[in-house]
């Protein structure tokens, strides 16, 4: 439903679907709670809306977060590697914000390779047999 944002109860969500940011995967919850969404889509966007960071550290900021293996969104990642490079950023630049943000999923070893080493130990001592 378009509003005049003036008027509208949630002007931020119906900002974000008039420019494209608006994921569709979050029709439902908007639907079950308008004003919830609201408040939490302008909590998300106030620090990319602030005026603090310049808009090519925002557009590397999202692509992080869209990127990101706990969020992994497609549709933003390109939305916001064609924006960042419409703002001038380069292959170079931007490659380097995916690489940062692979190392998210280092932490999936980190926190299991310890536990597969102590359980293995576990085992063989529960076996008898020595670990190799």
């Amino acid at each position: 439903m378009a509003h005049d944002n003036a008027l509208s109860p949630t002007p931020v969500c119906d900002r974000m679907r008039s420019t494209g940011n608006w994921n569709p995967d979050w029709e439902s919850f908007a639907t079950l709670d308008a004003q919830w969404t609201e408040k939490f889509m302008a909590m998300g966007v106030a620090p990319m809306v602030s005026g603090v960071l310049d808009a090519k550290t925002v557009e590397f900021l999202a692509i992080a977060v869209d990127a990101s293996c706990t969020h992994m969104y497609g549709p933003g990642v390109r939305r916001h590697i064609r924006k960042a490079l419409e703002l001038g950023a380069t292959k170079e630049e931007i490659n380097a914000v995916l690489q940062c943000v692979s190392v998210l999923g280092i932490h999936t070893m980190s926190l299991g390779a310890p536990i597969l080493l102590e359980e293995i130990a576990a085992h063989a001592e529960r076996n008898g047999a020595t670990v190799g």
